[in-house]
């Protein structure tokens, strides 16, 4: 509903009013025009903090675009709802939490207390513990039910519980232990399990089972078969204590299973699954990169969470993010936002992101309850440069839809081999220059290219995109990055004024899966009371097994 005004409570604001009539003004202007008429726009539109450096100046705004974003910020009280979160108030109102993720890379001497109690206390005491394991695992001294030291690690898990760990563990690849091979399983697919172990010797493998409930089925139905795995090589059952640890909050659950209550790793309620990677979620990313890199990710993470609190809106990465987003999503009519990094060892990171945008922000109704009459969350998507440039740049280009893009780059290759980062880098530059300018008829025609032509090699360009440039990837960058996407998507809700640290969508699917599943397995052909297309599908899988249909 591009520019338009509704009902509800955002739409019926004087300042989305205000941002609606400013963007008929603006709607029509191209980026070269803007360029044109302002040699300083570069560095009007450009910020630097906690070590990254922000273009987005290459936006379809100008001088009165972003004020007017920024007071509908502060018309939904962002400063109050952002202290509200940062002081354990229980902002997740569907599951009556509190959003405390900050406090998991909080200093020692920080005091954050949530229902009268300082936790950051309880914080460090799991971050030791996490230490002092690590450090027995990677020295050697903690081995094997046969007295092997360990060489692999599986972590299993699913949504938060992988996602998060995956990234970090390819993104921080260079600074990993290439003594220990990494492997995670997510899918309930058993071909994700499978392909995990089948090289693997489980005398020298330890498997870390993440679930906060120790109930999540495809984790559990993945660590049961791991277990069978591991035992029936191993011949005991005793040798599964010397070769699983847990991170949950289910210290029942987790000595059922076999694992050693010493060998779990807690967390909190108000901990959020896809906010996790930085308490004992990350425990196989501590094991793959070590302690003390995984204290200086948790450090660029406090960077930023300071960052985000103590700088005005004018200046705040976060906020201009966010505010990005929201203008694009509500008055451009952009659906998606490619993100796209530069650097191969960020590949994964679209895919976290996906959980941490969309499972956050994609609502429909208020935090009271209400229809919203206005557009969340736009759908995040994207691949490393340059191999997305021989894919889906097309459709970015020259393509009908409108396609925010966030370009990430670094000065300096991790891995410096010829030239390859010059020409790297060159790529993204050359990328955003394209999308901005175009390349309009009179050019084409200038080149002396034949009229049947000119149209197919026109580019509209007034495509917009932010470059975020940093000096090089470390462990203090990544979580900057990851913290500065963590607060860009609450500011997004508070504006929305939905629930971002909730995810009732997920539920529904899941709910019926349980109930489906015994009547897959069923000996005697069950008496099915779905719909006529899935009790079809049933019967058809059923008849594919050799059952009962």
């Amino acid at each position: 509903m591009s520019a338009q005004t509704g009902k509800s409570g955002l739409t019926s604001r004087p300042e989305w009013k205000a941002l609606c009539q400013h963007f008929e003004s603006i709607k029509n202007v191209q980026l070269r025009d803007a360029f044109a008429e302002d040699s300083d726009r570069a560095s009007k539109f450009s910020v630097e903090a906690v070590d990254l450096f922000l273009d987005y100046s290459k936006n379809r705004i100008n001088s009165e675009t972003m004020p007017l974003l920024f007071d509908l910020a502060k018309s939904a009280k962002l400063k109050e709802r952002t202290e509200a979160m940062f002081t354990g108030e229980k902002i997740n109102t569907t599951e009556n939490r509190a959003v405390l993720h900050t406090a998991l890379r909080a200093p020692k001497d920080a005091v954050i207390e949530f229902e009268g109690q300082n936790v950051v206390p309880d914080v460090h005491e799991v971050l030791d513990k996490m230490t002092a394991f690590c450090e027995r695992v990677i020295s050697g001294e903690w081995t094997g039910y046969t007295g092997q030291p360990i060489r692999n690690v599986i972590n299993i898990g699913i949504g938060g519980s992988d996602l998060g760990p995956v990234m970090a563990y390819e993104a921080l690849k260079h600074y990993s232990n290439r003594d220990l091979t990494f492997r995670f399983v997510s899918n309930v697919d058993g071909t994700d399990f499978a392909e995990a172990t089948i090289d693997l010797d489980p005398a020298e493998t330890l498997v870390i089972v993440a679930s906060k409930t120790f109930t999540t089925q495809e984790t559990m139905t993945n660590a049961m078969s791991a277990r069978k795995w591991l035992v029936d090589q191993l011949g005991a059952e005793t040798a599964v204590a010397k070769h699983f640890v847990a991170v949950s909050t289910s210290a029942e659950r987790v000595q059922e299973f076999g694992i050693d209550t010493e060998n779990m790793f807690g967390f909190w309620d108000w901990v959020g699954g896809r906010y996790s990677m930085d308490a004992a979620i990350g425990l196989s990313t501590m094991l793959a990169i070590g302690p003390d890199r995984f204290r200086q990710m948790l450090d660029g993470f406090h960077a930023m969470d300071v960052h985000f609190r103590e700088t005005p809106l004018e200046e705040n990465l976060p906020v201009i993010l966010a505010m990005l987003n929201i203008w694009y999503t509500n008055f451009f009519d952009a659906q998606t936002v490619a993100v796209l990094p530069y650097d191969q060892y960020l590949k994964r990171f679209p895919a976290y992101l996906q959980q941490l945008t969309m499972e956050s922000n994609g609502k429909s109704v208020t935090l009271a309850g209400d229809s919203i009459d206005y557009e969340t969350s736009p759908v995040f998507w994207g691949e490393p440069g340059t191999n997305g440039q021989h894919s889906f740049y097309q459709l970015i280009h020259q393509g009908t839809h409108l396609i925010p893009c966030d370009f990430i780059a670094f000065g300096r290759s991790l891995n410096p081999v010829g030239d390859h980062h010059d020409k790297l880098m060159a790529n993204v530059f050359a990328q955003t220059e394209a999308l901005a300018f175009g390349k309009t008829k009179e050019q084409v025609e200038a080149e002396g290219t034949s009229s049947e032509l000119v149209p197919h090699r026109v580019f509209s360009g007034n495509r917009p995109s932010n470059t975020l440039y940093a000096e090089i990837l470390t462990p203090r960058i990544l979580g900057s990055l990851i913290a500065l996407y963590e607060h860009s998507v609450f500011v997004q809700g508070v504006v929305y004024d939905i629930d971002s640290f909730d995810q009732w969508g997920v539920e529904l699917g899941k709910v019926l899966a349980k109930k489906i599943v015994p009547e897959l397995e069923a000996s005697d052909s069950p008496d099915l009371k779905h719909d006529s297309s899935t009790n079809q599908l049933i019967q058809r899988y059923r008849k594919s097994q050799g059952r009962t249909a």
